[in-house]
């Protein structure tokens, strides 16, 4: 393996019967095949997987990482996660002011975006109506003096 190519710059390549390999030629995407017998051997605990609807291998990736930070590997049970958060494989916005929302609307037009306003152009900051808006702790008591 050498780590510097013949004009200095970082190249990393194997060599293989002789003949030298780059990283990218091992690695590829433009073909769609398996993973050679003797990388699967060279690479211990080799998986691959992806989303059913081929939709989104970065949202994938992260849910299955929560899934196997909410396991211990030897329950039987699956880690119980939704499927799916509530953003799902949306992006979110969250504009602060009416001329933001103006701008968001004008950018999904203009990038045929579709969107789809979840407060119904209500921009407040609302505190839930569960919330408890009294204090728990009792109030400063004051002694004969005042104080």
């Amino acid at each position: 393996m050498r780590l510097l190519g013949q004009d200095g710059k970082l190249d990393i390549g194997l060599a293989e019967n002789g003949k030298e390999m780059k990283i990218k030629e091992i690695i590829s995407e433009q073909h769609v095949g398996n993973a050679p017998r003797r990388y699967q051997q060279a690479s211990a605990g080799l998986n691959k997987f992806r989303d059913k609807r081929f939709a989104d291998r970065i949202y994938e990736l992260n849910r299955v990482m929560m899934a196997v930070a909410s396991s211990d590997g030897s329950s039987p049970l699956r880690p119980e996660i939704d499927a799916e958060s509530w953003a799902g494989r949306n992006n979110i916005a969250v504009p602060y002011t009416e001329i933001e929302q103006k701008m968001l609307k004008q950018a999904y037009g203009a990038v045929g975006s579709h969107y789809e306003d979840l407060n119904g152009g209500d921009l407040r900051s609302q505190e839930m109506k569960s919330t408890n808006k009294v204090s728990p702790v009792a109030s400063k008591k004051k002694n004969r003096y005042g104080v």
